[in-house]
């Protein structure tokens, strides 16, 4: 734990030592705490640690419930280096007077960038090559050694046409895909345009895209939006990419769609009950596994990490944030 304790400035914790100049930041304007996690937090650990906080940088594996806020009454804003809250209770956020904030923006080209990168991966079986051509197997060329699939004239379905989404489907038209999208609220015809895209029911998405690529935020209504029944709609040929949350799918029910070959292949950069793999899943060669680095660029991760505590010494020095997700006082 980094302490720098200055008698009158407001009190900011911050939980996780964070890149670049980030902390600097703070330096003659707020007390620091820094504390570092061997694992992730429990309520009560993120309690012990923000319990005198009047500002706090989170991660998204920081529970902010109303169990948490409950037994931190100094504090006043939740600055989350990440664009995704479903680890904050925005609700009770808002009833205690709590500011929240994201990061939005900064990360978006890297999570598009990343989601290609799986994409490539598990649809022209990179990481398998890489282990045959490691474990002494490849002893020349061959017709039909690991075919993978092309991508020219094929469907990418793109659930959920946010930012990061969109972002991805301005790359798909050099690869010769065809866009369709999804999401609660379609986008303004002049927007479709220019993405190349246009919209379809859920259902219809599944059933006729080649890649599913999922987007959207978790919330109750997305919790596994990808049941095992809508996973039975993915042609035997398609690919699953999951760069958003890992509670979107039904990760069982992946395991065994991809064991049967009702499925092809799968890139994941998050998991349903993260960092642990459903049973069975690591052990599948047609499923590519990454830790959470959709964002994990350098240059990102330090603009991130900018980004939240410019809004926690905003909020805590009586000014507006720039990136506010709860209410402000």
């Amino acid at each position: 734990m980094r302490k720098e304790h200055r008698a009158g400035l407001p009190r900011i914790v911050v939980t996780s030592e964070l890149p670049g100049d980030a902390l600097s930041l703070l330096m003659g304007r707020a007390s620091v705490q820094v504390k570092r996690a061997k694992g992730l937090r429990s309520e009560a650990e993120v309690v012990r640690c923000l319990s005198v906080a009047r500002g706090a940088v989170t991660l998204l594996t920081d529970p902010i419930t109303e169990a948490v806020l409950a037994g931190c009454p100094a504090l006043r804003v939740v600055s989350n280096v990440a664009v995704g809250l479903d680890n904050v209770d925005l609700a009770a956020c808002a009833r205690r007077g709590v500011v929240v904030t994201h990061t939005p923006d900064v990360l978006t080209e890297s999570c598009a960038d990343l989601t290609w990168a799986l994409l490539l991966g598990a649809g022209r079986r990179v990481a398998e090559g890489d282990r045959f051509v490691r474990a002494g197997k490849y002893k020349g060329w061959r017709l039909d050694l690991l075919l993978g699939a092309d991508f020219r004239n094929k469907i990418l379905g793109i659930v959920g046409m946010g930012r990061i989404g969109q972002a991805v489907a301005r790359r798909a038209a050099p690869f010769g895909f065809r866009v369709v999208y999804t999401q609660r609220t379609r986008l303004p015809q002049s927007v479709e345009a220019a993405l190349g895209a246009r919209f379809a029911p859920l259902d219809e998405l599944l059933r006729t895209s080649d890649v599913v690529s999922l987007h959207c935020p978790l919330t109750a209504e997305t919790r596994h939006l990808l049941s095992r029944q809508r996973l039975s709609m993915l042609k035997p040929s398609a690919i699953l990419l999951n760069t958003a949350r890992g509670p979107l799918v039904d990760e069982e029910a992946l395991v065994e769609a991809l064991g049967s070959g009702a499925l092809f292949a799968a890139g994941l950069d998050v998991f349903e009950k993260e960092p642990r793999l459903a049973p069975g899943l690591k052990d599948l060669s047609n499923v590519l596994l990454l830790p959470h680095l959709g964002s994990a660029s350098r240059e990102t991760r330090e603009e991130m990490a900018r980004l939240a505590v410019r809004d926690c010494l905003a909020v805590v020095e009586g000014r507006p944030p720039r990136h506010p997700v709860g209410i402000i006082e």
